[in-house]
């Protein structure tokens, strides 16, 4: 049985043909998400996002637009987690005055700006290369569906 869904927000904090994504790790193995976290009880979305962001990348002054996309992450049947998240995903530029991203979040192991050619190349959560590869500002609302990243 599956745990009760998870809300968590993000953002594409991007500068030009590149995005910033932060590194995690768990049981020995790194991948990288976009910027963001669970929202809280009683949390607006954009207040989250604006919390998680502070949290993971001391970035406070961030202007988010969206929700720009919606995705799943749904373990399938036989595995080990019993995860269900559903990733809400925002988007803002990421200022060229913004030349060094600090954490205030110990799960974080680093930043990185990525140029979008890269992304194929890296362990993403959700697996949302493709998605990245083709979104540009202003693109209408898109749902992802359910997505897995073994």
């Amino acid at each position: 049985m599956h745990e009760p869904p998870r809300l968590r927000v993000s953002a594409i904090l991007h500068r030009g043909t590149q995005v910033l994504l932060v590194r995690h790790r768990k049981l020995d193995r790194d991948y990288w998400l976009l910027p963001g976290g669970g929202v809280e009880g009683g949390e607006e979305l954009e207040q989250a996002l604006r919390r998680e962001l502070l949290e993971e990348c001391d970035l406070g002054d961030i202007h988010p637009v969206g929700p720009i996309a919606v995705a799943e992450t749904i373990a399938p049947p036989g595995s080990a987690s019993r995860r269900h998240i559903v990733h809400l995903i925002f988007e803002a530029t990421l200022p060229e005055s913004i030349v060094h991203v600090a954490s205030l979040d110990p799960a974080v192991g680093n930043h990185r700006l990525f140029e979008l050619s890269e992304l194929s190349d890296i362990d993403l959560r959700p697996p949302i290369q493709r998605f990245l590869s083709r979104w540009q500002p202003g693109d209408p609302f898109v749902p992802l569906g359910p997505l897995w990243s073994a």
